[in-house]
């Protein structure tokens, strides 16, 4: 056995008895039903600062985001922005959330929405989008971890094999101890999500020969059409290598399988549409939960200015750019490293050919490069790898067992179910989540694939939902109902998922995926408020909207801004806005030559980096200081203005009451 596979199974039994720990020591504090689904609403700043940030940032920014970049270039590196986009959700939602959870008991969020809309077909729809979020997104992840420890290992265990032993460990401490274990485990896997990307990026960096050299290296690819896409075409984006610049703002296809965008997939439109589905992460119904489980909203702004959108922006914008455009120059893409060298940059070619759709292998490869002379750290890189992995789907493995328990088992089966009872089918459904991700990833990854593309736009549909509780009243239980359900559908019918149904019963959908490069997230919410919008217009009931008032009544009194700083909103509206459209949207077309263009060299680049490169580092950095004036000036992530009193105990052994009571 290498000492490499030795250091491997070192620093893997280390992190186990990590996990094992923390799910022993919670199962022993969780007495009630509240302290094992939302830890007894104890979460203490600094570990929810860590778990929540690991939770947003899973595996595949550890292993499929470098890969995407590698495959697509600084056109696909746009998506590096969901370090803004996923905590603006947060610090729309998150606080307010809190306090009607503090307020009124919830522990999930089919309770908060029930209650709200006097209705459980927005509950049901809530814990099937949970579902539908969570068994195919912990699949992924699974399946991932399991591929890397068969590269890792040398084929010693297939891919399968360590899947479902890589799986066991996380079964046992999420079922054992609920969201708190979930809690203090992603503490350590946040630490090490973003120490690996940054050692891994270290690696790509050092293997080029420096900063100055892989600048170097981009303005002689820059000069080439070399690449998937070739050149953007001039299609609103310049003629430039498509590596180096965006495509437009938009392009009328059929989509994905039907006609190929010219010059790459990410249009403007495309950019925008794709952070719309990854803000799905916060607004999926587990986050609900995690807003549930604080002591107070005091860890959210940091959390979301801080840990997110700063700390791991400098990681994704830097050390995933060096892994994943630097891939290029390594020999990953034989006919780039070939073009730098015969322009005179000497680079290496180490890393093998991976044109032919093989980018999701791309950072074991970068592990393999120091498997000879640092196999420890090789061992430490694979664990940061599973903790990556891992992070994200423990905690949607326990909060979707929370609503599987609470609002379906207690509240259509046994409504005065017990502590003790709570607790055991709450395990029970962390068991069946797993036992479902884990067949679907063995015996049909294609499915796997399929649904996984459904996941995050799934939970981006929630946002007219909790858009209602938080801050809309005049969106009225239909609308609501009926504008997710057909969002839902929507999403299906614009992804690959809804394709392959339509091609097993025989029919031919003519848009094919993402048709006008607009991601099946942007399609899925156009439908949603265009059924949503109308239906409530329709549906006003005085009573009924006296019912929501209480809400908002009672948010207004906690969290109301003062009469200056209300006159800021909006100057808040127009920074959140003129960022999305140039940062992520249409206006990012800009950034292809503004500084330069990619075919200048590095003598015509005002920064002497790529135009598009410097442009995201520009608006990366633009977009913390927006996060600050929304969650720390604006008020929308700091302590509420009056203190909340709950109005209801957690419930355990009783129904769930009323705020009218």
């Amino acid at each position: 056995m290498s000492a490499k596979i030795i250091w491997l199974f070192a620093f893997v039994a280390l992190y186990w008895s990590y996990c094992i720990f923390w799910g022993i020591k919670s199962a022993r504090m969780a007495k009630t039903a509240s302290d094992y689904f939302i830890a007894g609403r104890q979460i203490s700043l600094w570990v929810f600062v860590l778990a929540a940030t690991a939770t947003s940032f899973s595996g595949w920014t550890f292993m499929g985001h470098p890969g995407l970049v590698y495959r697509d270039g600084f056109q696909y590196a746009y998506a590096s922005f969901y370090t803004i986009t996923i905590p603006l959700t947060g610090v729309v939602f998150l606080k307010r959330q809190w306090m009607l959870g503090k307020r009124f008991g919830y522990v999930t969020p089919g309770e908060m929405l029930s209650d709200y809309f006097q209705g459980d077909a927005i509950r049901v729809l809530t814990v099937l989008v949970a579902l539908l979020f969570s068994v195919p997104y912990l699949g992924v992840q699974l399946r991932a971890s399991g591929f890397l420890f068969n590269v890792l290992t040398d084929d010693m265990l297939s891919v399968n094999v360590g899947m479902w032993v890589l799986s066991a460990v996380v079964l046992v401490y999420v079922a054992t101890g609920g969201l708190r274990a979930v809690a203090y485990v992603d503490t350590l896997q946040c630490i090490l999500l973003a120490l690996g990307i940054v050692i891994t990026g270290t690696i790509a960096l050092n293997q080029i020969g420096g900063f100055d050299m892989i600048n170097q290296g981009f303005a002689a690819l820059g000069k080439t059409d070399v690449g998937k896409w070739g050149t953007t075409k001039g299609l609103g984006g310049g003629d430039y290598n498509a590596y180096f610049a965006i495509p437009g703002v938009i392009q009328f296809t059929a989509g994905l399988g039907k006609e190929t965008p010219v010059g790459g997939l990410w249009t403007g439109i495309m950019v925008l549409t794709y952070m719309f589905a990854l803000m799905g992460i916060q607004s999926a119904p587990a986050f609900t939960m995690w807003a549930f489980s604080n002591n107070s909203p005091k860890p959210f702004a940091p959390q979301q200015v801080w840990a997110s959108a700063f700390g791991i922006g400098l990681v994704l914008f830097f050390f995933t750019a060096f892994q994943g455009m630097g891939a290029h120059l390594l020999g990953a893409t034989p006919a780039a490293n070939a073009a730098v060298v015969a322009a005179g940059v000497n680079i290496p070619s180490v890393l093998p050919d991976l044109t032919a759709n093989k980018q999701g292998g791309l950072v074991p490869q970068y592990f393999n490069l120091i498997g000879d002379t640092a196999p420890a750290l090789v061992g430490l890189l694979a664990v940061c790898a599973l903790a990556a992995m891992q992070s994200t789907g423990a905690a949607y493995m326990s909060t979707a067992a929370g609503m599987l328990t609470r609002d379906l088992y207690k509240r259509y089966f046994n409504p005065t179910a017990s502590h003790a009872t709570q607790k055991l089918f709450g395990r029970m459904g962390v068991a069946l989540i797993v036992g479902m991700a884990l067949l679907v990833a063995t015996y049909s990854a294609d499915a796997l694939v399929l649904l996984g593309g459904l996941a995050v736009a799934f939970g981006f549909q929630m946002w007219p939902s909790l858009a209602s509780v938080t801050y809309i009243p005049w969106i009225t239980r239909q609308g609501a109902t009926w504008g997710l359900a057909v969002g839902l559908i929507a999403v299906i019918m614009t992804e690959k998922f809804g394709g392959s149904i339509a091609g097993f019963v025989g029919i031919d959908l003519p848009w094919g995926r993402w048709p006008w490069t607009i991601h099946s997230a942007g399609w899925g919410i156009i439908f949603n408020l265009l059924v949503c919008i109308p239906v409530s217009a329709m549906t006003q009931d005085a009573a009924a909207r006296e019912h929501r008032m209480k809400y908002h009544n009672f948010l207004k009194e906690h969290c109301g801004l003062s009469p200056e700083k209300a006159k800021l909103k909006p100057i808040a509206w127009g920074i959140a806005l003129a960022w999305m459209f140039f940062g992520i949207g249409p206006g990012a077309v800009i950034g292809n030559d503004i500084f330069g263009a990619p075919n200048v060299g590095v003598e015509g680049w005002t920064f002497g980096i790529p135009s598009i490169w410097a442009w995201q580092i520009l608006f990366w950095i633009l977009g913390v200081g927006m996060m600050w004036f929304l969650a720390y000036k604006m008020e929308m992530s700091t302590m509420p203005t009056k203190e909340v009193e709950a109005l209801v105990e957690d419930i355990g052994d009783t129904t769930l009451e009323t705020p009218s009571n």
